[in-house]
């Protein structure tokens, strides 16, 4: 008999939030969602109940990064905004201007606590969260002779010791770069521009998802190399991925779909084990990861949110 498909273990949902764009955890405790309408909402998972929301901007919130005592937010408009934790509230801290106004997501880079984002059209910018004046670094800007067009989607890796990142563009390129030279390690194309990307050092394999209905797996080959090539397709049921992530241990991956669906797969066999399908109207468009046991539920939890306006909340490590 087949294994039915699990519930949520709780489904956040009110109706001052609206639409969730982004979500994040901060001390495994608290949900950051980012909503379409520029606010922040932040709920208590103890009491399942919302405690603050502010407005960080007026355009929808793409990506949420919390640190210990700081706050990133992107809007869809191009601001990267941080902000620090009072006593009260939330206070903006720094403004980065950019000129990108497209979808692509920021990353951080957990072990120098940097943030990389999309700056203009086809240029990553940095900031670090533990400099006093918060100044940039210089930018990764490619060749003019490269038309690559938008950044679409970014990945921060740690690879034989040295950060790279892996930037995809409308222009079907994945990019390679080597962040303390600032410049180009390698260049590979992919079956259709990338939109959201999530890759693996430790098994040397990536996963993509675009506007097709196919997933596509990527890696460096060979392994010591920086030749990132396709190596295999997964196909699914509908078209367009609003995001991927491999979850912390390596067990498994989701994907989440315009059409609401959650879908699961198993990273070392790439087999596919559930859809989940709570959110009913809307596409999923962000997915993250408790990195520690929800006192709740005494469980690490996966967290979603949707076009819906949930944020639904799932046990998947049993």
């Amino acid at each position: 008999m087949a294994v039915l498909p699990p519930d949520p273990v709780f489904t956040l949902r009110c109706a001052e939030m609206g639409s969730v764009n982004s979500v994040c955890f901060h001390h495994n405790e608290r949900i950051l969602a980012g909503t379409v309408k520029g606010s922040i909402h932040l709920w208590d998972l103890q009491t399942n109940r919302p405690f603050l929301n502010f407005e960080a901007g007026t355009n929808p919130i793409t990506y949420l990064y919390h640190a210990e005592d700081s706050l990133f937010t992107q809007e869809k408009g191009g601001n990267i905004k941080c902000w620090t934790l009072t006593n009260t509230g939330y206070e903006l801290k720094k403004n980065y201007e950019t000129t990108h106004i497209a979808f692509c997501k920021c990353d951080y880079i957990q072990n120098k606590d940097i943030l990389i984002y999309p700056k203009s059209e086809n240029s990553i910018g940095f900031a670090y969260l533990n400099d006093e004046n918060m100044q940039e670094i210089p930018d990764l800007q490619p060749s003019e002779t490269l038309k690559l067009g938008h950044i679409t989607c970014l990945k921060a890796i740690n690879r034989l010791g040295q950060d790279y990142i892996i930037a995809g563009y409308e222009s079907g390129d994945i990019i390679t770069w080597d962040i303390r030279s600032n410049k180009i390690v390698s260049s590979s194309k992919v079956n259709e521009f990338p939109m959201a990307i999530d890759f693996d050092v430790q098994s040397n394999r990536g996963i993509c998802g675009s506007a097709n209905d196919r997933l596509e797996v990527i890696s460096f080959t060979p392994r010591q190399s920086f030749d990132i090539k396709s190596v295999n397709e997964l196909s699914i049921k509908n078209p367009g991925i609003n995001c991927i992530k491999i979850r912390p241990d390596q067990k498994v991956f989701v994907s989440g779909g315009w059409d609401g669906r959650i879908r699961i797969f198993s990273w070392k066999s790439l087999r596919p084990l559930a859809v989940l399908t709570e959110h009913k109207s809307g596409g999923v468009m962000d997915i993250c990861f408790s990195s520690g046991k929800v006192s709740t539920w005494n469980a690490n939890i996966m967290a979603a949110g949707g076009f819906d306006g949930q944020i639904t909340l799932w046990d998947l490590y049993n």
